[in-house]
């Protein structure tokens, strides 16, 4: 029997900053890009009620960690429920049990800034964000921790949730965050450019990404959710989070196939790498200044992972949390 720590979300809130989360999560990558395994998500859908049971792994034999994220959503309460289960790395043993709901907004947000770490231009000096919910706010906090921005924009369709995303943003971060009334209006003059919407069609137009900006979209990890236009994906260096996944659920990548904007025989070729292998320096993330270059954020249990066992092991410093016993296999699976 082992003692594991089971922790709540409360317990998490507060335990990392962003900084602290894009390090932790840029490693997990650099694991990846170097070889260790990780695997796209893996969702059930349940007709009725209707709903959905997802799950993603990792193993981050550096870190000493592997797990990942289990959540479900729907299923009548049209609600979500996080639960991350966190394992050693060296022995199996389970290490803890996490209500992972507060650091969700956090660990994808660093995703996210790495990927503009590893791709946006060097001189990068205004970010614009479409979507104003919590993803977008962990995205925005994030990334901002990665380039020295001079201003920010935010569009969402309700002028109530743009109007407080940009007051508290601007209280938070070191730049002033505007609130505009279109998706063109964020964008004109962005190097930077963050969607995280959970739109079944494009929320930017194509005609409005100027040359050598990048792009994060980390609302597009399901066939039917299209947050790109076909024709940007299409143009662009295109990063995802993993390869596997491309075809499995990258939304708008698909819908550049549809459209016959990608090759239909040969998709894959239009991938120029996954972001661990930027990271990890075996294949080179922006080569040009003008190049249009996107981070697809699909989810994964890389930055999962990472965040997890930051999170774990502040925990442990600080006394929180509650230990549950977890009987092995060797002395539970008797049959008796």
């Amino acid at each position: 029997m082992t003692e594991t720590l089971f922790l709540t979300s409360g317990e998490v809130a507060g335990l990392a900053g962003p900084a602290e989360y894009v390090d932790v999560v840029r490693d997990g990558y650099r694991q990846v890009g170097e070889g260790a395994p990780a695997e796209p998500r893996t969702k059930l859908v349940n007709r009725d009620p209707a709903g959905m049971l997802t799950t993603y792994a990792a193993i981050l034999p550096e870190t000493g960690a592997m797990g990942g994220y289990t959540y479900a959503a729907g299923f009548g309460a049209k609600d979500v429920w996080f639960m991350t289960p966190l394992f050693d790395a060296d022995s199996g043993e389970p290490l803890a049990l996490i209500d992972g709901a507060s650091m969700n907004p956090f660990k994808t947000g660093a995703a996210g800034a790495v990927g503009v770490d590893a791709l946006a231009r060097e001189d990068a000096a205004e970010v614009a964000v479409i979507g104003a919910g919590a993803q977008a706010r962990g995205q925005l906090r994030a990334t901002a921790t990665v380039r020295e921005f001079d201003a920010g924009r935010v569009y969402s369709p309700t002028p109530e949730s743009r109007e407080t995303f940009a007051a508290e943003l601007t209280d938070t971060l070191s730049f002033p965050v505007e609130a505009v009334d279109s998706s063109a209006a964020a964008l004109a003059d962005a190097d930077v450019v963050i969607t995280a919407t959970n739109a079944s069609d494009p929320v930017i137009d194509d005609g409005d990404v100027e040359p050598g900006t990048h792009i994060t979209a980390m609302g597009q990890y399901t066939p039917g959710k299209n947050e790109l236009p076909p024709e940007t994906i299409a143009r662009a260096t295109y990063v995802p989070d993993l390869r596997d996944r491309v075809l499995q659920d990258a939304g708008s990548f698909l819908a550049a196939i549809d459209a016959g904007l990608i090759d239909e025989a040969d998709p894959e070729a239009h991938v120029h790498a996954e972001l661990g292998e930027i990271v990890a320096g075996s294949v080179p993330g922006r080569t040009d200044a003008d190049e249009v270059t996107i981070f697809d954020s699909g989810g994964t249990g890389i930055e999962t992972v990472a965040a997890a066992h930051l999170l774990y092991e502040r925990a442990v410093e600080r006394g929180l949390g509650e230990t549950i016993s977890i009987s092995p296999g060797s002395e539970a699976l008797t049959g008796r």
